[in-house]
């Protein structure tokens, strides 16, 4: 599972810089898409420190700054389509998979409290 969620936490934040260049370049595209770029790439640079934890706590730690940035990643996505930024159809995709990593690492987090 860990070598599948790396490359899929890399595939999204792949996606996500690729969706941020296509952004108008006005004040709104700029803002959305600086937001976007952070919290979007820091799900795969968080949990790969994760895997790298030294100890449960720093473990679980790391997983719920993923959780807390692939939701962020949500939100940003929801404002993007909402404000007609981009055209639904374009940030449908990443949505749904900001909110797919974001229940696996919420599942992946209250399993590791539970058997700490």
């Amino acid at each position: 599972m860990d070598r599948d969620l790396k490359a899929r936490t890399k595939r999204f934040a792949l996606e996500i810089i690729q969706l941020v260049s296509e952004l108008p370049k006005n004040t709104a595209g700029f803002e959305l898409g600086k937001q976007l770029i952070r919290s979007g790439t820091s799900v795969g640079a968080n949990y790969r420190s994760s895997q790298r934890g030294r100890s449960r706590a720093e473990f679980i730690s790391k997983l719920s700054i993923v959780q807390e940035e692939a939701d962020e990643s949500g939100f940003w996505l929801e404002l993007i389509s909402e404000s007609h930024l981009l055209p639904n159809e374009r940030v449908k995709p990443a949505l749904k998979e900001a909110n797919e990593l974001t229940a696996i690492f919420t599942k992946m987090v209250i399993n590791a409290k539970s058997n700490s």
